[in-house]
């Protein structure tokens, strides 16, 4: 943001944990203002999603997806749909009640997109990684 931008303001609802979680990362981080914070987040978000969205032909890659163990049903319901296009999964139980699934896809760049649309959105992943192994066009 540049000195003189017009800024729009916007407002957001979140529970007293989700704020405690969010001060703390601030914090952590040394982030001046929880504004700067999620000016932060978002600008990571849609990098993010420009990187995936310019994808085109043939993709190999490699997701990471964490999510609580009682989520394991809802989360495997999302996986299995992309069953044809998996190349290896890895799936690991954390002593603390998390689950961690290392996913390696080779398909189009669709249903690659269709994959990371599904597990972003979905309430159940914590968190959704990715990497390209190769891109074919």
């Amino acid at each position: 943001m540049l000195k003189g931008d017009i800024v729009e303001i916007l407002s957001v609802s979140m529970d007293k944990e989700e704020v405690r979680k969010l001060n703390e990362v601030q914090k952590r981080l040394g982030f001046k203002s929880r504004s700067k914070l999620l000016r932060s987040a978002i600008t990571s978000l849609v990098n993010d999603y420009k990187g995936m969205d310019a994808l085109s032909g043939h993709v190999e890659s490699v997701f990471v997806l964490t999510y609580s163990e009682r989520e394991k049903n809802h989360v495997s319901d999302i996986i299995h749909r992309f069953e044809s296009t998996i190349r290896t999964e890895l799936h690991q139980h954390h002593h603390s009640g998390m689950c961690v699934d290392i996913i390696n896809l080779d398909t189009d760049a669709h249903t690659t997109q269709a994959f990371y649309n599904s597990t972003k959105r979905s309430k159940c992943i914590y968190s959704v990684a990715y990497a390209l192994v190769q891109e074919k066009k």
